[in-house]
């Protein structure tokens, strides 16, 4: 009996003691708010980037080509050359065509004499038709005769003068200024009007051209404000837009856009676009390939850090801290943009709202917390290409 008593006792005391402790943790807990960093939100301005891949060409590509049938004698600059208009360029075998040219010679002086004896006949018909001795129909034959002569000269001058013109086609010029491209024909090749590949390609490339596109939407969105009574007109109202280069570096020197194709792609919904870019230092060649990239000011904007909101099944969502300090699960709809580690927030906050900077993973919602104000930054400069 007295083993049974003592054994309620203990038990007794178990119970009380798991008791104190249970209310002892839940005191604990209850009187313990965990301090988290917060932000005020606030409305600032940025510049968003936005690049399109594009293909450079020079501001003029001129194929070269011969005129004539022959093979190449000579090749007289190299490839990546810069040239003048007018220079040689190539040099053709030229022995067939000054033969050419010497049998031309012969048979004009050929005509010539021919011409001369005719005129002769008639001068001779005239005073004996005149007198009678002989019939007009003579004097009409050797008329006819010269103005034969006549034409067969002028047909001869003709052949010499063609000949003159090939023999100097023999000697291929640039016909622009600019830097030669590849030669697919080397000395001994034969080449004519009717080759299908040209020998080589001058490109002016003082002035780049930069092609690339915009889906109508964004066309639409970049021109629809600006002031202009045409589209070129507005186009001269955009900011300048950088180059970046295949190595990922930016062209030091910036280019406008300048015109815009009048039609939308039906396939695509593409509008094509051609921006400019100086190159007098001929850095940039034809062919090449890179981003334009496109400026845009963006005004009274919210923006906060990535690491404040968290993405479920394609929506944003922060912890926003509300009335006696609890915090409220808030979805945001954000701009997608080129800002590194940062959200442009286009609806569902506003300015002076206070979010949770930190620690996020472990809120639930209407949590209480003990907020910490803490300053950002100024987060409009965290910029990345897009």
């Amino acid at each position: 009996m007295q083993i049974r008593k003592l054994g309620i006792i203990l038990m007794m005391f178990a119970a009380i003691s798991c008791t104190n402790q249970q209310k002892g943790g839940q005191g604990g807990s209850a009187g313990k708010v965990k301090e988290y960093p917060v932000i005020a939100v606030r409305l600032q301005s940025t510049k968003l980037y936005k690049d399109y891949p594009t293909k450079l060409q020079g501001q003029q590509t001129v194929e070269i080509r011969s005129k004539i049938a022959g093979y190449i004698e000579k090749i007289l600059v190299d490839e990546g050359a810069f040239v003048k208009k007018g220079q040689v360029l190539f040099r053709l075998n030229a022995e067939d065509i000054q033969a050419t040219v010497r049998s031309a010679e012969a048979m004009v002086k050929v005509a010539e004499a021919d011409v001369n004896n005719a005129r002769v006949n008639v001068e001779k018909t005239k005073p004996l038709v005149e007198k009678n001795i002989i019939s007009k129909f003579e004097l009409e034959s050797v008329e006819s005769t010269l103005k034969s002569k006549d034409a067969q000269l002028s047909q001869a001058n003709a052949n010499l003068e063609n000949a003159k013109a090939n023999l100097q086609y023999t000697l291929i010029t640039s016909p622009a200024e600019g830097t030669i491209g590849n030669f697919p024909f080397r000395v001994g090749s034969l080449v004519s009007s009717s080759t299908v590949e040209p020998l080589t390609t001058v490109s002016n490339t003082v002035n780049m051209y930069a092609y690339f596109s915009f889906n109508e939407k964004e066309f639409l969105t970049i021109t629809k404000g600006l002031e202009g009574k045409t589209l070129q007109d507005k186009f001269t109202k955009l900011p300048g837009v950088s180059l970046i280069l295949a190595d990922n570096s930016i062209y030091e020197q910036q280019g406008r856009i300048e015109t815009a194709s009048g039609l939308v792609d039906s396939q695509t919904g593409a509008v094509n676009v051609r921006a400019n870019f100086p190159n007098a230092e001929g850095l940039l060649r034809s062919g090449g390939s890179g981003m334009v990239r496109i400026p845009q000011v963006v005004d009274s904007v919210i923006i906060i850090p990535q690491k404040t909101a968290y993405e479920l099944q394609g929506k944003h969502f922060v912890y926003v801290v509300g009335a006696g300090n609890k915090v409220h699960n808030t979805e945001i709809e954000v701009l997608e943009a080129n800002l590194k580690d940062s959200y442009i927030v286009t609806s569902r906050l506003n300015a002076g709202d206070q979010i949770v900077l930190e620690g996020i993973a472990s809120l639930v919602n209407d949590a209480e917390i003990k907020p910490k104000l803490v300053d950002p930054g100024n987060l409009s400069e965290n910029m990345v290409k897009n």
